[in-house]
Order: C-alpha cells, then sequence, then structure tokens
C-alpha cells in the first residue's frame, strides 16, 4: 500500500452477538490517499454505519487491521486511541449534533477540547475554519438563529478545525433539502480541493457518482472501488 495511505483497512471484519452471529463486516480492505475524495455507497443493511465506526476508531473490529496515518488502531489503549481519535480524524454527521446554548465560534472551538490546546488559540482556528466554510460573519450566534445549512457548516467547520487526517461525513445532505444539499456538496469539493481528505457515507448512488472515486458496499463486503476523471467523465476500476 502506498506510503501515502493517511488511512488502510486490511481484512476487517466485525461480528455482533453469538446466538447466531450477525456478520456486518465481511473481510473489506482498501486504502485512502491523503487529498483523496470517496464515497462509500450502500443500501440500508449493507455495512456502511459499522464502517464508519470502525474506521473512526468508535469501535474495533472483531478482526483485520486498521492503521491511521500508519498506525495500528488495535494496538493502541482506549486512551491513546481517544488521543489518536482527537488528533486525526473529524467527524460530520447529518443530526448537525451543535450546543443549542453556544455560539456558533464556540462549538467550532469544542471540536478542539480533547486535543489539549488553550483556549486562545482554540478559538483563533475556530474563526480560521468559519472563514473556510464561508461562515465569519454568523460567528456570535446561536445554532438556533442558522438556517439547515448554515448548521452543517459549522458541523464541517467544527471537523476542520483540529486540521485532522480525514474527514468522515455520516450523510452530510440527508436532513437538507436539494439546493442546500447541493451548496454542501460545492463546499465539500472546495474543501478537498484545498487539500482535505474527506470520506463521505452515503446510500444515495446519484451523489456517490459526483465523486471521484466511489466504494460500493453491499452485506458487509466492498463489492467495487472505482475512480473517474471527473473532467472527461471516464470511469476506472482502481489498481
Amino acid at each position: 500500500m502506498s506510503g501515502e495511505s493517511v488511512l488502510e483497512l486490511d481484512g476487517v471484519t466485525k461480528v455482533y452477538g453469538e446466538q447466531p452471529p450477525v456478520a456486518a463486516l465481511r473481510g473489506v480492505s482498501f486504502s485512502v490517499r491523503h487529498g483523496e475524495l470517496v464515497a462509500i455507497v450502500g443500501p440500508s443493511g449493507s455495512g456502511k454505519s459499522t464502517l464508519l465506526h470502525v474506521m473512526g476508531t468508535l469501535e474495533r473490529p472483531t478482526s483485520g487491521v486498521v492503521r491511521i496515518g500508519g498506525v495500528d488502531a488495535a494496538r493502541l489503549s482506549d486512551r491513546e486511541l481517544s488521543q489518536l481519535r482527537a488528533r486525526e480524524i473529524g467527524f460530520v454527521f447529518q443530526q448537525f449534533f451543535l450546543a443549542e446554548h453556544a455560539t456558533v465560534r464556540e462549538n467550532v472551538a469544542d471540536g478542539l477540547l480533547y486535543a489539549g490546546v488553550a483556549a486562545a488559540e482554540r478559538y483563533r482556528r475556530a474563526e480560521e475554519a468559519l472563514e473556510r466554510v464561508g461562515l465569519s460573519a454568523r460567528a456570535s450566534f446561536k445554532p438556533t438563529r442558522l438556517s439547515g445549512g448554515e448548521r452543517q457548516r459549522v458541523a464541517i467547520a467544527r471537523a476542520l478545525v483540529g486540521r485532522p487526517a480525514i474527514v468522515l461525513a455520516d450523510e452530510p445532505t440527508g436532513n437538507l433539502d436539494s439546493t442546500t444539499g447541493a451548496s454542501i456538496m460545492e463546499l465539500i469539493r472546495e474543501l478537498n480541493a484545498a487539500g482535505a481528505t474527506i470520506i463521505m457515507i452515503t446510500h444515495d448512488a446519484g451523489l456517490a457518482d459526483q465523486l471521484p472515486r466511489q466504494i460500493r458496499m453491499l452485506d458487509g463486503q466492498v463489492v467495487a472501488d472505482t475512480r473517474r476523471d471527473l473532467v472527461a467523465g471516464a470511469k476506472g476500476q482502481t489498481p
């Protein structure tokens, strides 16, 4: 695998329960290089959510290896894993998960709470992240004064504030109307063009088709992994 890989999965399985056991992931292997924009797509029950949790180190795999920035997550204690997650992974969820009583600036700065960053630096980086998503003018607002699209931009800024190796976005347009969703997808493409590595989980095949790489899941397995030239529109199997 490439030395540029920020995420590597090798033979990953996840089994729940015992009688009978349910295999949510069955031998998943792929790597994501720095600067990629990847869609993981599949119907409900295909294993996407479990894969998100395993990639994000929120759950440990039953077997196989997950490496974040070359570090084997299985070799870390829970405390070390939390530190790795705080430092290397940003999360964006469709429900936003913003603290309603806090300002937009405070919500974004809170993305650095577990990274050991001093308060003044947290707020400086929060301002920087809000500028990247076009929300500097809303920094002092509470989330209740924002539209759905603005709330998702705040959530994206919070994911970016720690300058993570990877941003994992779980159905980031799922709670938005089509026009607002399109603007969030445009933002995701812009952030990727500026260097962010983004993996987006979606059940929407049309959305996945817009991204340069698509990993298709079915019944806990990767059934296709394709890259396409978005300029020429050509599709090709990954090497």
